[in-house]
């Protein structure tokens, strides 16, 4: 009887020790996956990969100076690369998906979601945050991103090489992460058309087709000033209003596009980008790159009247334009472009 009782005892402990360990094991599971999708030290995020199930893909990549690259070619939105950069950081996990909603999700995931892939610069030995040995890129991070939570706060996530959804916010912000994932270019191109500062300037001529008396050419006379010469001709005028001058050149410091259109009717386009443009400004910064933009009126799209009482048959706050060696096709604010398309009385002295 004793030795049964030794044997039912020693069984026991055993099943204990077999529970506690499948338990332990299940917890530090779960305990990692809910700390998984955040990225503790952003600094080291060299490049993201997003995909999504239509084939639209995003690569952002960031180069020495710190600034970001899309696709491989355009200078990439620093909002946006410093608002998902911080969305990866913050990242907090409410609970798994309820069971109610488990397979709902899954399925939406599987036909609509969007993959996240994370690489990291990563040292073959690091010693004490300082000593720093051996760089190399390594993926570190992926995930799938779904739907948003009926509540429209939280949004359905899961690891890859995972089977257990999670929905994850950022705390104290109301909304849902998905948008900062992206996979429209459109949303992540940076808007700027001129970046040069004035020292960075060779020249900027600026041309008025339907007015060709206004047009003229602003050259870096290497001696520190500005020559301002009538567009056909090479003698610069003797005189002009040096603060109105430093106005317009540094004005090329920050122009940008409102907005990219790349759904519009390729015959209009071509209708509109065929006709007289209102404007031609082509800059040439100290390295010899050129730059030629081309703006062109928009048709009205509200009522407005002349001084006389006169309908516009344009549009008044906003015109067309052609950037990038044509390739582009923008929408632009005469509020931020008044400043570089002045005509060449605007800077001579008034007797």
């Amino acid at each position: 009887m004793k030795k049964h009782r030794i044997t039912l005892i020693t069984f026991i402990i055993l099943l204990a020790i077999a529970a506690a360990f499948i338990l332990t094991h299940r917890n530090t599971t779960f305990r990692r996956e809910l700390k998984e999708f955040a990225i503790s030290d952003t600094s080291n995020v060299v490049q993201i990969f997003l995909s999504d199930k239509s084939d639209k893909n995003i690569l952002l990549q960031r180069q020495e100076d710190g600034k970001w690259i899309v696709n491989g070619e355009y200078l990439a939105r620093k909002d946006m690369t410093d608002l998902l950069l911080s969305t990866m950081k913050n990242l907090r996990v409410v609970a798994p998906v309820p069971r109610a909603a488990f397979n709902t999700v899954v399925a939406n995931m599987a036909t609509r979601s969007t993959k996240v892939e994370i690489y990291q610069r990563k040292y073959l030995i690091e010693l004490f945050y300082r000593i720093r040995l051996f760089p190399r890129v390594r993926l570190t991070k992926v995930y799938y991103i779904g739907d948003v939570t009926p509540d429209n706060i939280g949004t359905h996530m899961l690891l890859e090489n995972s089977n257990m959804p999670f929905v994850v916010y950022w705390p104290g912000f109301r909304g849902f992460v998905a948008s900062r994932y992206s996979t429209n270019l459109k949303d992540w191109r940076d808007h700027g058309i001129f970046r040069q500062k004035y020292l960075q300037i060779e020249s900027v001529e600026v041309q008025f087709p339907a007015q060709p008396d206004q047009s003229f050419r602003v050259v870096n006379n290497k001696k520190g000033f500005l020559d301002l010469i009538p567009y056909g001709k090479d003698v610069p005028v003797t005189a002009y209003d040096t603060l109105k001058m430093l106005g317009f050149i540094t004005a090329f410091e920050d122009i940008r596009y409102e907005a990219l259109i790349d759904d519009m009717d390729l015959n209009i386009v071509d209708s509109i980008t065929s006709s007289q443009p209102q404007h031609i400004i082509t800059l040439t910064d100290i390295h010899g790159t050129r730059q030629e933009v081309k703006t062109f009126r928009r048709g009205a799209v509200v009522y407005a009247e002349d001084p006389f009482g006169n309908p516009y048959d344009y549009d008044v706050d906003r015109m067309y334009a052609l950037i990038n060696d044509g390739k582009d096709f923008v929408l632009v604010q005469y509020f931020t472009f008044n400043r570089i398309i002045k005509p060449l009385q605007f800077f001579l002295l008034k007797d």
